[in-house]
């Protein structure tokens, strides 16, 4: 597992987390968004870099968040799902397991 950007682990934690990460009221997209693009481009990396490290999974996901996937597949298609509807104007945001 590659070492995970302490802005990226923060925005997890507090905007994907268990208390906010079921409120998908279509919020957090315009809320990444009016940050500076460098924090943006850092959150994109993260995400990216998560999807494609195959060392990281549920357990770490659920360390970040606290919230539970029952496999790597259903956390790596939330986290493009995710990524589709912060970076590449998905109208919906995902909901998480639960």
């Amino acid at each position: 597992m590659t070492l995970i950007d302490p802005h990226v682990s923060n925005f997890f934690r507090v905007q994907l987390g268990l208390e906010l990460g079921y409120y998908v009221d279509g919020g957090l997209r315009p809320t990444l968004l009016s940050f500076s693009d460098s924090y943006v481009d850092v959150i994109r990396t993260g995400f990216e870099q998560m999807v494609a490290d195959d060392s990281f999974g549920p357990a770490e996901y659920e360390r970040l968040t606290d919230i539970e996937f029952p496999d790597r597949e259903s956390l790596k298609a939330y986290l493009r799902a995710m990524y589709a509807y912060l970076f590449e104007g998905a109208p919906q945001q995902p909901m998480p397991p639960g």
